[in-house]
């Protein structure tokens, strides 16, 4: 059973997806930002939409649920807990459902920190884990509605999937996170090395983030890789992702 993931560039540095069963050609939205980038690339793959799958609630997620679902006539799925704040939604879901898309399945994983109603979507035939705003390669999202100790733990379950879960995520951040990490840690020559390799990736990026190729895209990493580099993952306390934490947040 194969499983095929389209990247889509929306809004001005945020990623939608399509997860394409490849035996029946049924396919899900994961995170449906922005409309057009989106049906575009539907009407190109000529696949059939099934269903909406969304992390959580910001409207650079979730702002073309309603126009999408409308025009294919899907289900909505977004944590039970955040159904007044989804637009659209249909379908509440909870850690450790199976999700099908056409002959494959998501497993839902409950992350609440980012946001506290906060989900992803693990895929394990490919593996592939998307991750809204949880985690981020070389990074992770900023706490709007949950604590340090609520983003270690949800980064403590995201580690433990296997080392080749493909890992996307919602926004192309790979660069400053790079440049962070390299501040936190100059004498880890392995970090310095790959943000040098992204800086030169990206300094070729198109002026329109809608027209990226996909040679300038970081997106995916994958778990192992994000052992070796991402500071934020390799915490060991709450105390030390608690400081991690704010200096990134005050971090130009």
């Amino acid at each position: 059973m194969g499983l095929r993931i389209e990247r889509i560039p929306t809004l001005q540095d945020s990623y939608s997806y399509l997860v394409i069963c490849e035996d029946t050609q049924q396919a899900a939205i994961l995170d449906a930002a922005e409309a057009d980038p989106i049906l575009m690339r539907i009407e190109s793959l000529g696949v059939q939409i099934t269903k909406i799958l969304c992390t959580h609630h910001h409207l650079d997620h979730v702002g073309a649920n309603l126009e999408i679902a409308q025009i294919y006539d899907v289900p909505i799925y977004a944590h039970a807990s955040d159904a007044e704040r989804i637009p659209g939604f249909t379908h509440g879901i909870e850690e450790g459902d199976r999700i099908p898309v056409g002959n494959i399945h998501a497993e839902v994983l409950f992350v609440p920190a980012h946001t506290r109603n906060h989900v992803a979507y693990f895929f394990p035939n490919k593996p592939a884990l998307f991750c809204g705003d949880t985690l981020f390669v070389a990074g992770c999202g900023r706490l709007f509605e949950g604590t340090p100790a609520m983003m270690f733990d949800a980064l403590r379950k995201i580690e433990k999937l296997p080392d080749a879960t493909e890992i996307y995520c919602g926004h192309e951040y790979t660069e400053k996170n790079l440049r962070f990490a390299v501040q936190c840690e100059p004498e880890n020559q392995a970090l310095r090395v790959q943000w040098e390799k992204i800086v030169k990736q990206r300094s070729c990026a198109a002026s329109h983030w809608h027209n990226a190729t996909p040679q300038e895209m970081t997106i995916p990493s994958t778990l192992g890789q994000e052992r070796l580099w991402n500071v934020f993952l390799r915490a060991r306390t709450v105390e030390e992702f608690a400081r991690l934490r704010e200096l990134k947040d005050h971090f130009r």
